[in-house]
């Protein structure tokens, strides 16, 4: 039987460690809003050039925020936008840099084997004062360095407001 002084040290020393432990956290993450809109510039950026691509946002979670496909995109462009912003927000790079570094170290060659990656150009993250945000994703042009040109263009219509 526990005796009520120990009950009451035991109470005060549990309420004393998570109160010390406490924290309120604040994160920065891509407004809805601006991912609308990054994914759409995007989107039309291509599309000028006569690219039908699909363009996603994903949050600093990974989570989708935002996706837009042209019409006439291939349905693989989907899955393929979605994995490069995903791997763009995961390795804080672009998936252009990170396709370049895995072909010169072979070691990185099995990052391609993690779920969800995907080492191919047109993935992009989102950053403000170094802080990764988001990143944004585009699928379907002609090769991949023409999707990051594409996403570089989404994040270019929105950087000014990215705080």
């Amino acid at each position: 039987m526990i005796s009520r002084v120990t009950s009451t040290l035991i109470f005060a020393t549990l309420v004393t460690a998570s109160n010390a432990h406490a924290q309120v956290r604040t994160v920065r993450d891509i407004p809805t809003a601006l991912a609308v809109e990054a994914v759409a510039a995007a989107v039309a950026d291509c599309s000028s050039k006569g690219y039908n691509v699909t363009g996603i946002v994903v949050d600093r979670a990974g989570q989708l925020k935002a996706l837009q496909r042209a019409d006439n995109a291939g349905p693989h462009s989907i899955d393929s936008s979605r994995k490069k912003a995903y791997t763009a927000l995961t390795t804080k790079n672009s998936t252009t840099r990170l396709m370049e570094n895995t072909q010169k170290n072979p070691a990185a060659a099995n990052l391609v084997f993690i779920n969800d990656f995907i080492a191919v150009g047109g993935g992009v993250p989102m950053q403000v004062e170094g802080e990764t945000i988001g990143a944004i994703g585009i699928g379907g042009a002609p090769g991949g360095h023409l999707d990051e040109q594409c996403a570089e263009a989404g994040i270019a219509k929105i950087k000014d407001r990215l705080k």
